[in-house]
């Protein structure tokens, strides 16, 4: 009989009194998990969004009486001098969209791919607006998605398992390598092979990516690896307790908190902004302005994905040094 199934004789059947214990802990989990998964998405709002508008005066205090009048507290107006301003903007993600204001009518210059959520928005604001002063109206995506994946689906589907990918790497390599210089090369390598791998699948074969296959690549490897090396890192400091303190940060707090499936900006304030500092978010933003916005915006991410492996790193090789000073003749 084995040492753990001669334990369990010793001490016999668990109690109801543990019974209740455990099942009712095990309740409040999963209602903590719906709350910060559902949360965020049920409060969502287009508020505040930034937005260029192209219009002489004194139409442009028109136009934007009219969006306070249509979308109350929607959007952030900044006026500009030309479409190709506004579309500068959009391109350098300073802002969601435009309002251009011709002879011809309205133009709501849009970027789905930045937020399809906004863009509907925005299109929606602008044809009130037309209907309001009769004025014909026009909705151009000037970044859309991908033809394949007009919604862009797949980034949300697909930047999520990148980002908590490392996660799930990290525990494996836990469980199946041995040794300190191992586990750390086996990370890095999944990182650069998975990050290249992943983005080839939502490039090459689901279509939602299309920029440089290259540079999104290495900022996919750069998501796993920062979220790999803190599960490493967490674990080898904490035990048991950093496994789940990596999944308060990276799933129960970085999942809903990225704002893939709409934008980081409509999340009830302070929590968008939050979730940018948390890996998941990070990743999601460093690919989507990669892949769409040639690299646009991304030093923010970059810099936080960083400082997630730097930090995770740090902790593991400070949590060795500590082991080998305790123990000299452990293998790690």
């Amino acid at each position: 009989m084995s040492a753990q199934a001669m334990e369990q004789a010793q001490q016999g059947p668990s109690s109801w009194k543990k019974i209740a214990g455990v099942t009712s802990l095990l309740i409040v989990v999963i209602v903590v998990f719906l709350v910060a998964f559902a949360l965020p998405s049920i409060n969502s709002e287009v508020k505040h969004i930034a937005v260029g508008l192209v219009a002489p005066e004194p139409l442009a205090s028109a136009v934007i009486d009219g969006l306070d009048v249509a979308s109350p507290d929607t959007f952030d107006v900044t006026i500009v001098e030309s479409a190709s301003a506004a579309r500068a903007l959009i391109e350098e993600r300073e802002a969601f969209g435009a309002f251009v204001v011709t002879a011809n009518g309205l133009t709501v210059e849009t970027a789905s791919a930045a937020s399809y959520a906004v863009a509907t928005a925005l299109g929606a604001a602008g044809q009130q607006i037309g209907a309001a002063v009769d004025v014909p109206v026009t909705v151009d995506d000037v970044v859309p998605f991908s033809e394949a994946d007009p919604r862009g689906v797949g980034l949300s589907a697909g930047a999520l398992p990148i980002a908590l990918g490392g996660w799930i790497a990290a525990v494996g390599i836990l469980s199946a390598i041995h040794g300190t210089r191992q586990r750390l090369i086996t990370a890095g390598v999944f990182a650069v092979v998975g990050g290249f791998a992943l983005t080839a699948v939502l490039q090459f074969w689901l279509g939602t990516f299309t920029g440089n296959y290259w540079l999104t690549s290495l900022g996919a490897v750069l998501g796993i690896a920062a979220t790999s090396f803190l599960v490493l890192g967490m674990q080898r400091m904490f035990k048991a307790a950093g496994i789940v303190m990596a999944a308060i940060i990276l799933v129960l707090l970085g999942n809903p908190l990225s704002g893939l499936s709409s934008a980081p900006e409509i999340l009830p304030e302070p929590w968008g902004a939050i979730g940018q500092l948390l890996p998941p978010g990070a990743t999601g933003t460093l690919l989507r302005n990669t892949a769409f916005f040639d690299g646009a915006a991304t030093t923010m991410p970059i810099i936080v994905l960083a400082i997630w492996f730097v930090f995770g790193l740090g902790l593991y090789l400070l949590a060795v040094a500590r082991d080998r000073r305790r123990d000299p003749a452990a293998i790690e």
